[in-house]
């Protein structure tokens, strides 16, 4: 009878022990134990709302969480950095291929950053998101750290504060002050005081001017009207009388022609009675030229009244 209690409790404590190594190797494998890899993070701003526990996302895919937090301070520098530790699951990205550099490395050099996101605006908790930045510089801090470290990028708000800072605000204050003061002296100067009477006097000139200019209208408007009355009327007895002035030149031309031919023929006769270096006959062989000049004047008189009657009064086409 002494055995068999002996029996089961040995039993009892061998399946006592097998369920304690289930459970614990459940809770390895499930917690990850040999896939999780630690990494620390360097950031320069305040990581209020930030707990241990808090959630390391890569685009919204949880792969990890913090596990502490330390203030850093620098001996060498002024500055305090805040140094994050937390568990990367790479368990939970897969990788198509086959790929001999470490994961957790290779995402680094594709450029995976981590930075700091507000998990909640109404609870102000804070997690660490992330994302990839192929054109954000690899800035790795000096710290005495044993696990891999990922590059941080400052966030936007973080940007904008970092830009606030380093104005100089002492200078901008004495630029505005200087400014101030020159308008200041522009405002109280004599010659802006007097600037409201000058505008006011170069309006009067200017509507002077124009009062001017519409009275020299209003009398110039009834002499160019008559100015271009005579031009008419003489343009009308030009055209009137041009029908009566080429007839009178057709038959200045005709009679002038007649005479020629009258000369010439008696011209023939002449040069029988007379020598050839005779003076009469020089004479009258300048005259039936000029005649013959006269008679190409009178033809071309004829032939511009017929093709521009308008002549008369603006010249041949083609004048200046």
């Amino acid at each position: 009878m002494s055995e068999k209690p002996q029996t089961v409790a040995i039993g009892a404590f061998v399946i006592g022990a097998s369920l304690i190594l289930l459970v614990t190797l459940l809770f390895l494998l499930g917690s990850g134990f040999g896939s999780k890899e630690k990494v620390v993070m360097v950031f320069d701003g305040s990581v209020k709302g930030l707990n241990i526990g808090a959630p390391m996302a890569l685009r919204g895919v949880k792969v990890g969480e913090v596990t502490d937090i330390d203030l850093i301070l620098d001996s060498s520098k002024t500055n305090v950095i805040m140094q994050v530790e937390a568990n990367f699951d790479a368990e939970n990205i897969h990788r198509k291929g086959i790929a001999d550099v470490d994961l957790t490395e290779e995402l680094i050099s594709r450029g995976m950053r981590a930075q700091l996101n507000s998990q909640s605006l109404l609870t102000g908790l804070l997690y660490i998101e992330l994302d990839f930045y192929p054109q954000s510089a690899l800035n790795l801090v000096d710290i005495d750290s044993p696990y891999l470290q990922l590059p941080t990028v400052p966030t936007d708000l973080e940007r904008i504060t970092k830009k606030l800072q380093d104005i100089d605000i002492s200078k901008l204050t004495d630029e505005l002050e200087s400014i101030s003061n020159g308008v200041n002296t522009l405002i109280n100067s004599k010659e802006f005081q007097n600037l409201p009477a000058h505008l006011t006097s170069t309006l009067d000139s200017v509507r002077e001017l124009s009062a001017q200019m519409k009275e020299q209208l209003a009398s110039t408007g009834p002499k160019l009207n008559t100015v271009l009355d005579e031009t008419a009327q003489t343009v009308a007895s030009a055209n009137s009388q041009l029908p009566k002035l080429t007839a009178l030149v057709e038959g200045n031309l005709k009679t002038l022609n007649s005479a020629i031919a009258a000369f010439e023929q008696g011209m023939s006769g002449i040069d029988g009675l007379v020598s050839p270096d005779s003076a009469t006959l020089y004479q009258l062989n300048l005259a039936l030229q000029e005649m013959t000049r006269a008679g190409r004047s009178l033809q071309s008189l004829a032939n511009t009244l017929e093709a521009q009657p308008e002549s008369l009064i603006r010249g041949k086409s083609g004048e200046e």
